[in-house]
This record gives C-alpha cells, structure tokens and sequence, in this order.
C-alpha cells in the first residue's frame, strides 16, 4: 500500500466508552452468534452463484473478459461488454470517481484507492463506452420476433458467475425458446501467451422448447473503437473492412489518419469482431438506431469510413433453422490492439517503451482474430475444459468460485507484459507502482496457475533489475531505491514456490547465487543474532517499526526454512545449515519471547520503547503468517502448533465481526472495505483494551488497522484451514463473498488502495490448503490431504505441465485415489494420499490406464520404481485395501 496522507484518527463524540487515554474500547462480541445450520451450510456443494434480473443483480456484475494484461474489458450481467479500459488510460481505478462516506464521526471523500468503487458501485448501463451487443430474430407459426440480448428484453435473465466462463441464460414466456451464453476470454493455465490474447469469446445457443421448428436469426454488432477517446474530425476517419474465410466472417475496424500525431496516441489502435463461420453476412455499416427485419437481412462487404465524430458499427448476421428440442450454436470473437503504453507507464518502467507482449505477436486486432480463427478449436476446447474441470469438485461451488475469481486481476489494467516479455503491476488499478513485493507476495493464484509470468518476474526483476548488490531486493523494483523486509522474506519464499512448480532444476540452478545473497541480506537483519529480525525496515503497513514483530519474525523464519531447503537441493550444505539454524532458533525465540499467553505481538524495541507507531501488544491479523506461508510450499511446522493455534483462536475471538458496524463507527480513520451489516476479520484490535495500544505516536497509517482487507483476511481463512480451524476458514471466506454479492457491488472487483487488488488473489491459498495440495515437479511430488470431504473428495489441481483433476474415496477399508491429466504432462516419482491415521497397508496397486505400475509404500506416500508420465487424457489410479 502507498496512501500516505489519506488517514487522519477521529474519536468520535458520543461513541462507546473509551480507554483511560481516549482510545475506543474493544467492542467485538466474542460470541458471534452464528446459526449452526448456516455455517454447516458453507460445507454444501450447491450451486453456481446465479443473479437475477428478477432480484435487481445484475447492475453492477463487471467480470474481466479479456487476455491476461490487456486492458479491462467487463462482462455485464446481461452478456454485453462495458467499461472498455484497453485506451491506457493513467486514471486511478477504473471508474475514477470520489465517493461521500459517513465513517460515524463525519462525512469523508472517498477517492478509488479509498474503496469509492466498494461505496458507490460502477454501474454497467454509464459505462458503456462502445456500442456492442446481440439480437436473435425468431420465425415461426406466421410470426417475427426480434429480442436483443439484453436485461431490457427478456423476461428473466441469469448470470452464473463462473469465472472465465460466465453462462447467461435469457427466458421470456412469449417465446419458445431459451438463449444462453458463455462468454470471457481464452484462459488456458500453464499457457500464458494464448491467456494473454486481447480477446474475448461468445458461444451462444439458441434452445427451441417448442415442439416445431423455429427459423433463427442471430446478429451481432461491434462499434469501430479506433481511436474512440481522442479522435476528431480533423484527425481522420473510422474505417470497417470485411473479413472473408472458410473459417471465419468479420469485420475489421481501424482508423485513417489525416495526420501522424493521432497514430501515437494511447488510444490509437485497431478492433475486430467475427464469427466463427465463413457463411455469415456481413454489414460493414449498420443502422441500429432502428432494430429491425431489414437489420437483419442487410448485407454490405464494401469498404465503411465515417467521420470520427461518427459511430460507425459493423454487424453479422448467422442463420439457422433450430429443429423441436434442438440447440444451434454460434461463436463469436472480438478482438482488440491498442499498443502504446502510456506515458506514465513508460517512465515508471523502461520496458514499457517497447509496447505490450502481444503487440509484439500481432500487428493489429485483424491478426489476432486470425489467429483465434486458425486455433480456435483448440483455445475455446481448452478453455471449457479448464472451467469444467474447476468447478467439478466436491467443495462448495461458491467457495469455488470466490478462490479462483481473483486471478481475473491479472485481466484487468492492473497489470502488464511489456514487449520485452515482462510483467509488471500495479498493487490496484493505476496506483502504488512497481510490482510491489510486500502486496505481490500475499498472491498466491498467478504462481500456480501461470507459473511462467511468476519465474521470468523472479529471474528479471527481484534477482535482476531491482537486486542490490548486498543481496537486498528493491520492493518496487526500480521505482524504490530500499528493501522492505516482508517483501524480502515473501520473494525468498516465491523463489521456493517458483522452483517447486517447475519441471526441473533449471531455474533454482541457474539463480541459486542471487537466491542465497537475498537469504543472505535477509538474515543479516538479525543484528542480536537471536533469529528474530530487529532491523526496522519497510514493510507492507507502509512504515518503518521498531523491535521484533511477531508477523516480520515469523515470515523470515519461513523464508530461511525455505533458503535451507532449496540449499539442501543445490548440495550446499554449509548454508543449509546456516539457514537451519536461523529457522530453529527463531522459532523458538518467538514462541518464547513473542507470545503473550493467548496470541503473537511486537515486542517494543529496548531503547525506542513504544513510541513509534507499531502493533505491540494487539491482535494483528498477520500474526502467524509465515506459516501459513509455510503451509503453501510444505515447509512443515515451524514453531509451537499450540501457541499457533491459539493466535488463529484469537483472531476469531478479537477481530472477526459478524457486522463491522460498531466497530467502524468506533474506530474511525479507515477506509470503507466493510460497511455496516457486513463481516469481517478487522486488521488490528484491541482486545486488553490499552490506553495507547499502537504507540505514543499516532500517524496516518494507524487508519490501515481498523480496516477489513481481503488479502489479509483470505491468508487468514488459508491458515485456519491448513490448521484444522475449517467453520472459521469458510467463515471468514463467505463474508468476503457476500460482501462482494452482485446486489451490492461487483463480485469480481476485490478492492484495497484501488481496484482489483493484487494481494486478493491471496484466496487461491485457501484453496490449497482445503485440498491440502503439495507439489514438487523436479522432485517429481505431488500430494493432497484434504480438509474436510476427504471420504469422497474431488478437486482440480494445476502442475508444472499440466493440469486435471484428484479424486479419493473411502469407503471401509477400501481407499482408491486418481489423478486424471486434463490439459499437458504430470510426471510423478511419489503421490502422497489421504489414508487414515495410523493405517496398516495390506493390499495395494497402482494402475495407469489399467497397466500395473511398480511402486513401494513409504507411510502414505507411493513411491513409484521408474516413475511415470501421466498424457493428457490418462488417469493413475491407486488402490489400498
């Protein structure tokens, strides 16, 4: 976070009670009141998440439809794109707007990086910046009726909040049809480059519920949006070719300049639309003011041009005759390229001046849509089999749903590839710069779902372009000229995670030197030698704390467990035991020195005492955070489980709110990420009720404590479940999905210091650990333990080279466990299962695709003779009697 400035600490008059020196009191329930029923409920399996046009649910549903870094580009909830932020623009969020809030004391202007978007939601209908939809025209029984495919048309519309794939069903009871669309971009794990295409598929089926045939025709239409933000008449005009192929029919839309300044504009670029058929009919210039028959019959292949202060819009009509009880489908694309970074990108990171990485692929929307043409079989089968496989599991489809659906950031603005292959961030859209290493750490979704972006961003930035030479790692890579120690010990830990979701040694080896200098410069910050970091030092509350805190601590004991660990595999025994002994030690003296009897705090340091600003003797939600870290890369236990999971059971008992309210009311200064009636896990509270809890000094970051952040709280929910604590893990996870429900505000839009924060996609860990998944490509590892349903438990999983699904069932004393390989190569020389404790193995064998493979068992762990490799399509199948 970077929002100095922003906070200033009221008490309000009149409020609840406060300390001896005028802080609020602790005013969080203990007892939080749950219906039993309600929290056994979050184990169902359910359903998708569906809103409702009868509800009034769609207005605010933005899901990010797009290619991986390029441009935001929303799906509403009735199937049509809005917002369209792919012109590169350098605004603050992505509806720049300032929100009013009432924080109980007074009315605040809330800016973007505020959460102005979680009080005062963007709705679809104001942010439609190009003309873009689909209509059907349906024929039967001496009857023509035309519907577009929009909330205002239909009787009932559905959007099943499925990411990357929404499915939106249109019903009315006028017509004996049902339409329904999947739609998003092409995302294909472990493949980035055609995750990164700027485009975004329709495939629409028109059901006939009659028993007759119907005669159907289906439109679509796409305004030219060259240069749609700058363009004047003076400028040129708006151009529309048609696109002619066995495979395809479409419309490209680019601009005629009438002078060169215009062509480097940020929004200077090109856009295509086309359907996946060569036998649609194409209107380079189409009417739509007036929607009707002739709209539908209207052919016209010559080239369009209309001045720039004209819209000019391309369609393409696809006809079919739908037989009683049958389905047509139809696929559609549209395909933009807006290559030139703008201004403020490009002095922030040299890389920006080379334009974006598919810029570099394609030279124009036209070439993009081409290649979708050419491939698109293989992209849009890949990615169903993505959704399908995802979201077929036993776990919740809402949990589902809200640990994958961060990843949709990587989709927004928020993040690029520059030409040269790098990828760069923001924290939230367009604000605090850098790839920041103290938020990206938290983001446990981009590792392990396209693991390349992660290693290329270890092997260029944090041990290339923003390394010191003493080992430390500018957190903002070269946009800050200091280390923060969090951001340290997280990228440590990263360079395991990277390694470990690779196929081989290669990228460990070939950075092992860099690797154990930034290990190195970390533990340096030890300067009592008690392992216990005491060197005050930037960290992600955007300060600078003195003594040893519980949260800094135990992320550097993580990190110097994982620099052994990836020491041990680089035969560097003399720094393994280095690291060793650092861990060892450290996690003891933490859980001597830093516990209080109930939780983890921050120790005063022995001069400065408690006059900085810090959280000493408070309940801070990052507490334990290196193991939960540790539990996202298999580090084991790394101090006293006891003392640990009495620091979750105090982060329940003090910080989580099943309605914020009071506690918002009371302790003013934050920003607006929970609103009264909704929960919450509060940053830092509380609970002894001190008269100066977080120091003599009181400072603007001090807002940041009274907060509810998603990151945070989801690597909270991540532990507590690694831990055994599932009630609390689902707890905390659905009130984060409700406060972010499609009648309150954007469901894909998790927001802190502006929109679609990265540290967000810290809900990916929670999914990790409720199948207890570990993994290790170049040992050849892969093991699942799950956290609850573990009798008859299914889950997806990605790897180094592929991805499928787990499944384990238990039934007597029968165990069987599969790993069907849906997408690439698994190759595997041990699979850890799920057998019961203290399990005596009688009978066992493992089978792929029915053929005996030679293996041992080693406790609950196959050890496979010759190890094998699972092909797309193959299963592995263990059973144990």
């Amino acid at each position: 976070m970077a929002a100095a400035g922003l906070f200033v600490l009221r008490l309000p008059a009149g409020a609840a009670p406060f300390t001896g020196a005028g802080y609020p009191l602790h005013n969080i329930p203990v007892d939080k009141k749950l219906d039993p029923a309600w929290v056994r409920s979050l184990y169902n399996r359910g359903s998708a998440t569906t809103y409702l046009k009868s509800k009034n649910e769609l207005r605010y549903i933005g899901m990010p439809s797009g290619g991986l870094h390029t441009g935001t580009v929303y799906l509403g909830g009735d199937g049509r794109l809005w917002l369209w932020s792919i012109y590169n623009d350098d605004r603050e969020g992505v509806d720049p707007k300032t929100a009013i809030w009432n924080d109980g004391s007074t009315e605040r202007k809330i800016i973007s990086r505020d959460g102005a978007n979680y009080v005062e939601p963007s709705i679809a209908a104001n942010r439609r910046v190009l003309e873009q939809g689909f209509a059907i025209k349906l024929m039967y029984d001496g009857k023509t009726i035309i519907k577009q495919l929009r909330e205002e048309d239909w009787d009932e519309v559905s959007f099943e909040a499925t990411y990357p794939l929404a499915k939106i069903s249109f019903t009315s009871k006028d017509v004996p049809i049902k339409v329904v669309m999947y739609a998003g971009g092409f995302f294909i794990p472990l493949n980035a480059d055609d995750s990164g295409l700027p485009a975004t598929q329709f495939t629409i089926e028109v059901h006939n519920t009659s028993n007759q045939n119907i005669q159907c025709s289906l439109i679509g239409w796409l305004e030219n949006g060259a240069n749609k933000l700058t363009a004047t008449d003076k400028d040129g005009t708006r151009k529309n070719n048609a696109i002619n192929g066995e495979n395809i029919t479409g419309i490209s839309s680019t601009f005629n300049p009438a002078n060169n300044d215009i062509t480097s504009k940020p929004d200077a670029g090109t856009t295509c639309f086309a359907a996946m058929d060569g036998k649609g009919l194409i209107n380079t210039n189409t009417n739509l003011f007036v929607l009707n028959e002739e709209t539908f019959t209207a052919a016209d292949n010559e080239e369009a041009q209309q001045p720039a202060s004209e819209k000019l819009i391309g369609s393409i009509v696809v006809n079919n005759n739908v037989a009683a009880g049958k389905f047509a489908t139809q696929n559609f694309a549209i395909t933009w390229h807006f290559n030139h970074p703008n201004s403020t990108v490009q002095k922030l990171a040299a890389d920006a001046k080379e334009g974006f990485y598919y810029g570099k692929r394609f030279n124009d929307a036209a070439q993009v849509m081409a290649y979708i043409a050419q491939n698109f079989t293989r992209l849009h089968t890949q990615t169903f089999a993505w959704r399908q496989t995802w979201y077929n599991s036993t776990l919740p489809w809402w949990f589902l749903e809200r640990t994958l659906l961060n990843i949709c950031t990587v989709s927004t603005a928020n993040t690029y590839r520059f030409g040269t292959g790098r990828f760069w961030g923001w924290e939230g859209v367009n604000s605090c710069e850098g790839t920041c290493t103290h938020v990206w750490q938290y983001a446990q979704a981009l590792g392990r779902i396209f693991p390349s972006l992660e290693r290329d961003t270890r092997q260029r930035v944090d041990l290339g372009i923003a390394m010191r030479d003493n080992g430390g790692i500018l957190f903002r890579g070269e946009n800050a000229n200091r280390p923060a120690i969090d951001g340290q010990a997280g990228t440590i830990l990263r360079f395991y995670r990277e390694h470990q979701m690779s196929a081989d040694n290669s990228f460990l080896q070939n950075n092992w030197p860099h690797i154990k200098k930034a290990v190195s410069f970390m533990m340096a910050q030890d300067k009592n030698g008690d392992g216990m970091i005491d060197t005050p030092m930037e960290n992600t509350l955007d300060a600078m704390w003195d003594g040893e805190i519980a949260w800094i601590v135990g992320l550097c004991i993580a990190a110097a467990k994982a620099g052994q660990l990836m020491a041990e595999e680089m035969n560097d025994t003399a720094f393994a035991a280095t690291c060793q002994e650092y861990a060892n030690k450290g996690g003891k003296n933490m859980a001597e020195q830093l516990f209080n009897g109930e939780y983890f705090i921050h120790k005063p340091d022995a001069v400065q005492g408690r006059k900085k600003l810090g959280s000493y003797n408070t309940c801070h939600i990052d507490q334990v955070y290196g193991q939960s870290w540790g539990w996202q890369v298999g580090l084991g236990r790394l101090w006293d489980k006891e003392k640990t999971l009495s620091a979750l059971r105090a982060l329940w008992k003090y910080n989580f709110a099943p309605d914020v309210g009071p506690y918002i009311k009371t302790h003013t200064g934050g920003r607006p990420y929970a609103l009264e009636g909704e929960a919450g896990l509060i940053m830092n509270t509380n609970p002894h009720n001190e008269p100066k809890p977080y120091g003599e000094e009181v400072t603007w970051q001090m807002g940041y404590f009274h907060e509810c952040m998603t990151g945070f709280e989801h690597q909270v929910a991540a532990h507590m479940m690694a831990e055994g604590m599932t009630d609390e893990a689902l707890v905390i996870t659905r009130a984060i999905h409700d406060r972010y429900h499609g009648a309150k505000r954007n469901p894909f839009n998790e927001i802190e210091c502006s929109d679609h924060y990265a540290r967000a996609m810290a809900s990916y860990g929670t999914f990790i650990t409720a199948c207890g998944f570990t993994y290790h490509g170049p040992k050849g590892y892969i093991g699942f333990n799950p956290a609850f349903g573990a009798d008859d438990f299914i889950a997806p999983f990605t790897a180094a080279e592929g991805w499928g699904t787990y499944a384990q069932q238990r039934k007597g004393a029968l165990f069987t466990a599969q790993l069907e390989v849906k997408y690439g190569t698994l190759r595997l020389k041990e699979w850890a299962v799920a057998l019961k404790d203290n399990r005596q193995i009688t009978r066992a064998a493992l089978k792929l695709e029915g053929k005996n493979v030679p293996c041992t068992w080693l406790g609950n762990v196959v050890v496979l003779h010759d190890g094998v490799q699972v092909s797309e399509g193959q299963r592995l199948v263990v059973e144990v009697g």
